[in-house]
């Protein structure tokens, strides 16, 4: 199980990148649905860390284990959440920049994607195709 950063440099539009700091926990191929596989990884949220805006291209269950986020996708109102609370991602959801509330506390989050096998879990997409709904 291995930690990676973030390297902001690698932050190019359509580059395939994680966000925050992300633990893989497990990844398994899925019985009977033919070229797709689950992910489940843990991502941990510096106190005031902004997450720029991305996509998975999967469906994803995301549930808040610490700390207090916001978090929004794109057309839909942005949502606070606290550690118990969860939320759910569309595969053609543009997921846009999300915070840590906190300045002195991390935030943790627990995060299961249904996605393509050998698929890049996330895609960083530039901030301008965000706001124009271009992908």
């Amino acid at each position: 199980m291995t930690a990676l950063l973030l390297a902001l440099a690698l932050a190019l539009p359509g580059h395939a990148a994680q966000v925050g700091s992300v633990t893989e926990l497990l990844k398994k191929d899925l019985p009977g649905i033919e070229g797709k596989e689950g992910l489940m990884i843990t991502v941990d949220i510096a106190p005031g860390e902004t997450v720029p805006a991305h996509r998975h291209n999967a469906a994803v269950f995301a549930y808040v284990l610490e700390g207090d986020i916001t978090t929004q996708i794109e057309g839909h109102s942005t949502l606070t959440l606290h550690a118990g609370q969860s939320f759910y991602e569309a595969p053609s959801d543009v997921h846009l920049p999300s915070r840590n509330l906190s300045n002195s506390k991390p935030a943790k989050l627990l995060v299961f994607f249904v996605k393509d096998s050998g698929a890049p879990p996330t895609v960083v997409i530039s901030p301008d195709a965000a706001s124009h709904g271009r992908h």
